[in-house]
């Protein structure tokens, strides 16, 4: 899972980086608020965002504001800024959180740790149980997959993981890692590989039940979707 780490102190950075990644996590780093959003362009699959305030060209306020015409990925606001309404001011813009200069990275990262089960939990009361993607439809609580034609798709518990994970979030690109972390509820060292065979095969199965349309794209480089 992706943590994007944005100050213009690049020793603020690299500590946060330590920590995130002790944690499992993988840190993108930004150093200006163009770099940012630059950041969040590029990799889709961000799940948080800590960011400083006071950074030249355009601050943290500014970013903020950018990232929420089109997105609802959690952010913990990073500010020397210490007044009531400085913390006001950056919660009503869209922040998740606000933690103040001079902090313990240890608090930085049980923060994200919450805001991602917060997250998370969110996502899965969001998501309904009957799902309609291209030429099938995915049944959450029975976890049947239909076609068209009212044939039922027979997928593992790992397959149909995959698969209502990216139809749950249409056009979203998910990395394997993340992938692996969110379906197998584990990390490994061999998350890509073994992604990419349930991929496969699930692929196959779907394709074989629909004559031959595709419900999952593969982004190269980058990861898997279902396109809506």
């Amino acid at each position: 899972m992706k943590i994007l780490v944005v100050d213009d102190d690049k020793e603020i950075v690299e500590l946060l980086s330590i920590y995130i990644k002790n944690e499992g996590y993988e840190p993108i780093t930004a150093n200006s608020g163009q770099e940012a959003l630059d950041a969040l362009a590029q990799h889709s699959d961000i799940a948080l965002m800590v960011l400083d305030i006071m950074m030249p060209n355009m601050d943290g306020i500014e970013v903020t504001k950018r990232v929420r015409k089109d997105s609802e990925i959690p952010i913990i606001i990073v500010s020397a800024k210490t007044t009531d309404m400085d913390k006001i001011q950056g919660l009503i813009t869209g922040a998740d959180d606000y933690v103040t200069k001079p902090f313990n990275p240890l608090e930085i990262m049980a923060r994200i740790r919450s805001l991602l089960r917060r997250s998370a939990q969110q996502t899965s009361k969001n998501v309904p149980d009957k799902l309609e993607i291209g030429p099938i439809t995915i049944y959450k609580d029975s976890h049947e997959v239909v076609t068209e034609s009212g044939n039922k798709v027979q997928l593992t518990a790992l397959e149909f993981g995959v698969l209502y994970l990216l139809a749950s979030h249409p056009n979203r690109v998910f990395s394997a890692d993340e992938i692996f972390e969110r379906v197998w509820k584990q990390e490994s060292v061999v998350s890509a590989k073994t992604v990419m065979v349930h991929v496969s095969h699930l692929r196959d199965k779907l394709e074989e039940a629909t004559d031959g349309e595709k419900v999952i794209e593969t982004v190269w480089g980058v990861g898997y979707k279902v396109e809506v």
